[in-house]
């Protein structure tokens, strides 16, 4: 089942583009029921009651936006909304008293008994606030390219005239492209940057640093500091 949720989302921004591209009211449904799947689908594999609930009702929200034709409206939330919890998720551990997310998996990947660089603290914080502002500009973005966009543009959609016309091609080129390639560049390019100025590190190599931290982010996103 994870493995399934993850190709579902790997595979909604693309689904997104091409209904943008192609223009299909198909597959905008089809967009939207695969939203409505990833949000409620893991509280369906563990038998969680409000999962079950939302199913009908996610149904007839998809038939009656369809009926509207206002299919976009669902679509231009989870740019927004998930870079705006990534930069809560970074930010909130900048908080006076808190230690910053990257210095938290840093001190996870190192042994308890090892002493980190000295240097490190100041870095992971800067690196922490670095990723925070990516996102919290990114989600602006979203948001503004989605209320102007045309002809069916948040502000479109309830027949405001934008200030600033963008097309939906420009939109989605920005939400379901842009967004990856600029956070993933943004990860290798300080990823080669680090290899450089902290060169002792626990982890082999990139894929190897992935695979520890991802394992260990659960442990680093815990509110109980390492």
């Amino acid at each position: 089942m994870k493995l399934l949720l993850i190709l579902l989302a790997i595979s909604y921004p693309v689904l997104v583009h091409a209904a943008v591209i192609s223009g299909s009211e198909r597959l905008i449904v089809v967009c939207i029921a695969l939203l409505g799947t990833l949000l409620i689908a893991p509280g369906l594999r563990e038998g969680r009651r409000f999962a079950w609930l939302a199913a009908p009702m996610i149904v007839i929200a998809i038939v009656l936006l369809a009926r509207a034709h206002a299919g976009w409206l669902p679509l231009y939330a989870p740019p927004v909304l998930v870079n705006s919890f990534l930069a809560w998720l970074f930010g909130r551990t900048l908080r006076s008293g808190q230690i910053p997310l990257i210095e938290r998996l840093a001190r996870l990947m190192h042994d308890p008994a090892e002493q980190l660089d000295a240097a490190v603290p100041m870095y992971a914080r800067r690196l922490t606030f670095a990723w925070t502002v990516l996102f919290c500009t990114m989600a602006l973005l979203n948001l503004l390219l989605a209320l102007c966009a045309v002809p069916s543009g948040i502000l479109a959609l309830l027949n405001v005239d934008p200030p600033v016309e963008v097309s939906l091609q420009t939109w989605s080129l920005f939400a379901n492209v842009l967004n990856y390639l600029i956070a993933g560049g943004f990860f290798l390019a300080e990823y080669a940057y680090r290899q450089r100025r902290f060169p002792n590190q626990p982890y082999r190599n990139l894929f190897d640093f992935i695979r520890r931290a991802t394992a260990l982010s659960r442990r680093a996103l815990s509110p109980r500091q390492p």
